[in-house]
């Protein structure tokens, strides 16, 4: 009898937990969100997630803290998402450079994009911009500066902020036949400050980013990375325009949680997404800026990192791009 008892009380505790589990995932979200990025203040990146945060903030009530944790091309806000408390209020925020490209770059990962990681949702799409500083390198367009690095090679050097931007760099250099320096930084914003004090020749940016500088008139935009031309830079041709056949490259941003959050979290944080990327006021702001909203479920949000993997990895090895 005294077991018996025993064990309808471990029931009954056993059940008393499951409805507060419950009840507290019915009250999510309770208290403020972090939401982690691998790059710095003032990214294009930046400035995305956080107009993402604003709207999901309007729409549940509750704070979404942005927080910055640049370096190791996003490795390291992946890493400390990875590793947080499984409760749902820690997200991360990435382009596809730290679920679909790192892994062709480092030969070792502090997380895995699969089993450590919840695709909540896709948020956007956005491509890359070739910048140059016209008071330093005069070239008029991507022909012309490609003529300059052939002329003097092994003496330009550019700047990326990203996984994705040294690819892009380093796929327009394999296919024009070029030799030029990468110089790596933790955001494309420094890369810019040195591209501007004549230190670098070019700097590969992604659009959100480079269209201000270049309305600004500060840089030239010489050629966008996406298949099709970029509606707030409809004059700047793209790759493909500018010499190089079959050029295509973009990235794309997506919001993860650590594995074994609860599932009312990552259903509610998708659809509060959701609401966010089909806003039209949102889209609008999002197009200025180079981004292209993209909505998708969990589930598209895991094909496409499949699909990634797959595909920088072959882009990665058509540029001669070793792993370090």
């Amino acid at each position: 009898m005294k077991t018996a008892h025993r064990f309808v009380v471990v029931l009954l505790q056993c059940a008393a937990l499951l409805a507060t589990g419950a009840a507290h995932a019915a009250d999510y979200p309770a208290k403020p969100i972090r939401m982690l990025l691998g790059y710095p203040a003032g990214s294009g990146i930046d400035n995305v997630a956080r107009q993402v945060a604003q709207h999901i903030e309007k729409t549940s009530g509750q704070t979404v803290i942005v927080e910055n944790k640049p370096g190791a091309l996003g490795n390291i806000a992946a890493q400390a998402v990875a590793t947080a408390t499984p409760d749902g209020y820690t997200i991360l925020f990435t382009p596809n450079s730290a679920m679909g490209i790192n892994g062709h770059l480092f030969k070792q990962m502090p997380f895995d994009p699969v089993k450590d990681f919840i695709p909540v949702a896709t948020v956007a799409t956005l491509g890359f911009v070739i910048l140059t500083n016209p008071k330093t390198v005069p070239a008029k367009n991507l022909q012309e500066l490609t003529a300059m690095i052939k002329k003097e090679p092994g003496k330009f050097a550019y700047g990326t902020g990203n996984a994705t931007g040294q690819v892009v760099g380093a796929l327009y250099a394999n296919m024009a036949g070029l030799q030029a320096q990468n110089i790596p930084y933790k955001g494309v914003p420094p890369a810019m400050t040195d591209l501007l004090g004549g230190r670098l020749q070019y700097v590969i940016a992604d659009a959100s980013l480079a269209i201000p500088q270049v309305k600004g008139g500060r840089v030239k935009a010489l050629a966008v990375t996406n298949r099709t031309r970029v509606a707030a830079l409809k004059d700047v041709p793209t790759m493909e325009e500018s010499g190089l056949p079959g050029y295509d490259l973009s990235a794309w941003f997506g919001i993860f949680l650590p594995a074994k959050a609860p599932a009312e979290a990552t259903q509610y944080l998708a659809a509060r997404i959701r609401q966010a990327v089909t806003d039209p006021a949102l889209v609008e702001s999002l197009r200025s800026i180079g981004v292209e909203a993209l909505p998708g479920s969990g589930a598209d949000l895991a094909r496409m990192m499949a699909n990634d993997t797959e595909k920088w990895g072959r882009i990665i090895k058509q540029a001669g791009i070793s792993a370090e």
